[in-house]
């Protein structure tokens, strides 16, 4: 782990939460935001269909195989492994790959004060998020209110209490911002007239089930281009064979591979 990647590390552990900036670069940031239109339409028509729209506004899941371009920029967060092998002392897996758009006065539910995850451990870190910056993260559209050191708050705190202790995650376009799961955060407010958009990411440790079949999704007809990066955080390293044939094979064979604890 080289030095800058060692501070992030330490604020992770820390703080709680860190910023990467401009790690992305601009032209497949470009490409992102064009696919996000169509990807919310998608999902939309589905929510609506399903009767489940309300209090959803902008807000995209699993968009992984929507675009080529989503695929690419997990690709890119490569770069983030050590930092991630650091926080989890160990191995990794995708555990759920969305986004948002954030219009002025929208109303969704990642605006309220919420933590990703419901449960920690003090010797054991179980989840971490990953925020895409689609655009400038400012304080005018939006960007992320976080509390620092809430990783050990087991009771959400007040909205008072928490928005007169937040920080914000300002950043410019194309960076990360990273943080503890457990971190008690909410979605800023956008009073501009622009959307403030976001890829929203997170991490667990592989024995974790996603929230999709994301390995599935991906399609085993497609392993053969995944570089190691790819083929550990997509869970192919982290599958449960469904027969003796896939059960008993050579160990580099093998749906579940060591180190996935």
């Amino acid at each position: 782990m080289n030095t800058i990647d060692a501070q992030h590390h330490t604020a992770l552990a820390t703080a709680g939460w860190t910023v990467l900036p401009r790690l992305i670069r601009s032209e497949l940031l470009d490409s992102v935001v064009e696919a996000l239109g169509p990807s919310l339409a998608l999902r939309d028509e589905i929510r609506h269909r399903n009767g489940v729209l309300e209090n959803s506004a902008g807000t995209l899941h699993h968009l992984l195989m929507d675009d080529p371009c989503y695929v690419e920029l997990l690709a890119q967060l490569s770069a983030l492994e050590p930092i991630f092998k650091g926080y989890f002392e160990g191995n990794f897996v995708l555990n759920s790959y969305g986004g948002v758009i954030n219009e002025r006065d929208s109303r969704a539910y990642v605006q309220n004060v919420h933590r990703d995850i419901r449960f920690g451990s003090d010797t054991r870190r179980f989840m971490v998020n990953a925020l895409v910056m689609l655009d400038d993260f400012t304080l005018e559209n939006g960007a992320t209110h976080i509390l620092p050191h809430s990783q050990n708050m087991l009771e959400q705190p007040t909205d008072e209490h928490f928005y007169a202790h937040a920080s914000r995650a300002t950043g410019e376009r194309g960076s990360i911002l990273l943080f503890d799961s457990r971190m008690w955060h909410a979605t800023g407010r956008n009073t501009t007239n622009a959307p403030r958009r976001a890829l929203t990411l997170t991490f667990t440790s592989p024995f974790f089930k996603p929230q999709l079949d994301y390995a599935r999704l991906f399609g085993y007809g497609n392993l053969g281009r995944c570089n190691a990066w790819m083929r550990q955080v997509l869970g192919f390293n982290a599958r449960v064979p469904q027969s003796l044939d896939e059960f008993y094979v050579p160990v580099e064979q093998r749906f579940y591979q060591r180190g996935q604890d």
